[in-house]
Formats: C-alpha cells, sequence, structure tokens
C-alpha cells in the first residue's frame, strides 16, 4: 500500500509551517513540502522532512511536480500555511480531486478593493474606501475620505505597505514609496486609500461556518501595523462577542467563503464592530497556538482532517487564558547577540518562546511583520496570570543590534 502523502506549498518561518508538518506526521501522514526555495525553511532539514524544490507560481509546473509524486505516493490532501498560495492550493485540489478552497473566492477576497466592494454591497459594515492607481487619484480620495487616512497597497498580507497617513506630507512619502520601486507588486499598482476607523482590535477565527473564538490584539507605534500582542480569549461582553460574531459570519456568504477557516479583523468603534480585513485561510501564529492552549482545539489538526476529507472536531476541551507577545527590532543593524531565550521558554506558563533571528543576521526595518526577531507564547487559568508570566518571560529576552556604518564609511 501507497505511503499516503500531504503536499504543502512553502511553509513559513513563525511557527504555523512546522505545526502544519507536525500535525500532519501525527495523522500518520508524509508531509512533502513544494517550494521555491527550501532552504530558508531551517526546520525542514532539522526535522529531516522531505522537500522539492520548484516554481510554486507555475501551476503546470506544480502539477507535473504533483503528477511524479502520485506515481510513489497515494496524495491524499494538498495545503499551505500561507495565503499568497492558497488560491494555488484550490486550483491543485480541484485539478486531482481533492477537498478543497474555491480558488475564485480565495483570489477576490485577496483583492482588497474586491473584498470592500463585496462586503459593502451585502450591508457588511466597513471602513470608507477609494481604490487609487497613482499620486493624483490617492490625494484626491484621501481629501474625500477625509485625513488621516490608511494607504496600502490593494493586495498583500502581513502588513506590508501598509501606513496610517495623518497629513498631506505623510500621504505623499508613503505614496512614493508604494510606487518609487521600493515596495515590490505582483501585479499592476493599485492602491486602496481607507478611512482610519479607531477602536480596540479583534480578530475572529472561523471554520467551516462556526466561530471558534475571538482575540484581542495590539499593535507597535503608528504609523505602522506592527502586531505586538494578542490575548485569547477576548474580554467581550456578551453582546460584544455576539454582534462581533454575527457580522464576521455574515461575511463569508459574499465573499464565497465557508470551506474551511476564515479569518476576520474587526476595530470597535463608536457604531459598534467594522470590519478591517477578511483573510480566507488559516491564520498565521500566533492565533493557532493560542486557541490549542486556551480550548484545547488544534486548528491545524483539524484543517488537515478537512483537507483529508476526514471529519473534524471542533470541541472545546479547555477554558483558559492564553497570550502572546511579538518581540520586534528598534533599530537597523547587525544582532550581535541574543539571550535569555532559553530561560523564557523554561519560564513558568510559557508554552512556547521562538526567536526568527540569530547573531550575524541583518535587519532592515519595513514597517510590517518583517521586523519581528521572535515571538514568546503563555497560558494559564486566569487573564491576569497569563499577562503577568508573559511580561516575566518577555523581559528574560534581551538582544543587541549593532547600528549600520553610516554611508561612506
Amino acid at each position: 500500500m501507497a505511503t499516503k502523502a500531504l503536499i504543502m506549498l512553502e511553509g513559513n518561518m513563525t511557527g504555523t509551517g512546522l505545526l502544519y508538518v507536525q500535525a500532519a506526521q501525527a495523522l500518520g501522514l508524509h508531509p512533502i513540502i513544494l517550494s521555491a526555495d527550501p532552504t530558508q525553511y531551517k526546520y525542514l532539514a532539522a526535522e529531516e522532512i522531505e522537500s522539492i524544490c520548484v516554481d510554486t507560481r507555475d501551476f503546470d509546473e506544480l502539477t507535473r511536480e504533483c503528477s511524479r509524486l502520485h506515481e510513489t505516493y497515494e496524495i491524499v490532501g494538498i495545503t499551505c500555511a500561507r495565503e499568497a498560495f492558497y488560491a494555488t492550493v484550490g486550483k491543485l485540489c480541484r485539478y486531482f480531486n481533492l477537498p478543497g478552497p474555491d480558488a475564485a473566492s480565495i483570489e477576490r477576497c485577496c483583492d482588497k478593493f474586491a473584498q470592500r466592494e463585496l462586503l459593502a454591497a451585502a450591508g457588511v459594515p466597513v471602513p470608507a474606501y477609494r481604490v487609487a492607481a497613482n499620486a493624483t487619484d490617492v490625494e484626491a480620495y484621501a481629501a474625500e475620505i477625509g485625513l488621516p487616512v490608511i494607504l496600502k497597497p490593494a493586495a498583500g498580507s502581513g502588513s506590508k505597505g501598509v501606513r496610517l497617513c495623518r497629513n498631506v506630507d505623510e500621504l505623499s512619502e508613503h505614496t512614493t514609496f508604494l510606487l518609487g520601486g521600493k515596495h515590490i507588486w505582483q501585479s499592476p499598482p493599485r492602491m486602496l486609500v481607507e478611512e482610519f476607523v479607531e477602536g480596540p482590535y479583534y480578530c475572529v477565527d472561523i471554520m467551516g461556518n462556526e466561530v471558534i473564538g475571538i482575540a484581542a490584539a495590539e499593535f507597535g507605534r503608528p504609523p505602522h501595523f506592527i502586531f505586538s500582542e494578542f490575548t485569547f480569549p477576548a474580554q467581550l461582553s456578551e453582546d460584544e462577542q455576539e454582534r462581533i460574531t454575527n457580522v464576521a459570519l455574515s461575511c463569508l456568504r459574499p465573499l464565497g467563503l465557508g470551506w474551511g477557516p476564515t479569518n476576520v479583523e474587526f476595530r470597535w468603534t463608536k457604531l459598534g464592530p467594522v470590519v478591517i480585513e477578511v483573510n480566507p485561510r488559516l491564520s498565521g501564529t500566533p492565533d493557532p497556538q493560542l486557541i490549542h492552549l486556551a480550548y484545547g482545539v488544534d486548528l491545524i489538526t483539524e484543517h488537515i482532517k478537512l483537507v483529508i476529507g476526514e471529519e473534524w472536531n471542533l470541541h472545546r476541551r479547555l477554558s483558559h487564558t492564553a497570550a502572546a507577545r511579538f518581540l520586534v527590532a528598534e533599530r537597523d543593524g547587525t544582532v550581535a547577540w541574543v539571550s535569555g531565550a532559553t530561560q523564557a521558554a523554561a519560564a513558568s506558563g510559557v508554552s512556547e518562546v521562538r526567536l526568527y533571528v540569530e547573531p550575524h543576521t541583518p535587519i532592515v526595518r519595513k514597517g510590517d511583520d518583517r521586523d519581528w526577531i521572535g515571538h514568546v507564547i503563555a497560558a494559564s487559568p486566569s487573564l491576569a496570570r497569563t499577562k503577568e508570566m508573559l511580561q516575566r518571560a518577555a523581559d528574560l529576552i534581551t538582544w543587541s543590534i549593532t547600528p549600520h556604518p553610516p554611508t561612506g564609511e
């Protein structure tokens, strides 16, 4: 009998890529990673995971490679841990007659302007928005909406290219950044000019048509939107939880979602919940880890079960509070040293400490999730205890970044 294999497109650096591999193995599957550069995922070599170098943006090459693997393995599922390749996963699943997401729905949802149009037409509360192709459009639409505004690419993830523009000078500066060659576009440049709505930030994780839970999120200092901390579950009243849940579920039908995982991001404003973004896939670190620690529900394992055609189980087994803190580089330069990770990992209540850098790693801050240099996750039966343990562990980790020498030296 042929070995059952789970094909994964690419991985990631922050933890869920390895978790998918481990969950697949626990289910008796043989994970195989297809990547344009497998060496970027160090856990593949460390865990001796089979990986194949292939152009993951070339659908024909992917189908040929999967067909070749099918001669040796029984391919029971195809998935990934990254949004950029999730529509391709849907196409491959359809090509090989395997369970998977609808590729067209994923592509529409990943177009932030198309997503806004569909949600607004369905009566879902969203910020005021316009789509711009050039600096003239940006300036005119920002004047219509009223400063401050958010200016961001109409496609992308990880807060890449997203900035709060509080005045005309900041708007012009960021427009020049986006259109001047520093931002990498996968398609012709289109920018979303969006009303800046204020209020607490929440993230809702959904599997199928069921809300699993709601996390509270915090950002670092503006003008960028780099997540700094997550707490799960969020401390909400019954009314707040019900309103957020209802709005989150109302996003699924107009976007053609409802198969597998979805993540919806909100601001709680004076008028109630406003949808900032719908992500048509399982959210990355730390959401799956927090949900597992707080509720005992392993979303990654349950997602894989769906992918391979088995029945999932979303039953809550725990009622704890979990929280994550991201470590963020404070300057550009080169990492000289990092200390305290081992002590932090051994601290009471800490479930995970992961560093994304090591000595001699160059740091060039981007104002997005690439500025993270690690994370700490803790959990306990109480919110206050969890926060205390998380702070204590994070304080144990210190690092030094040597600034780059001045230009010309």
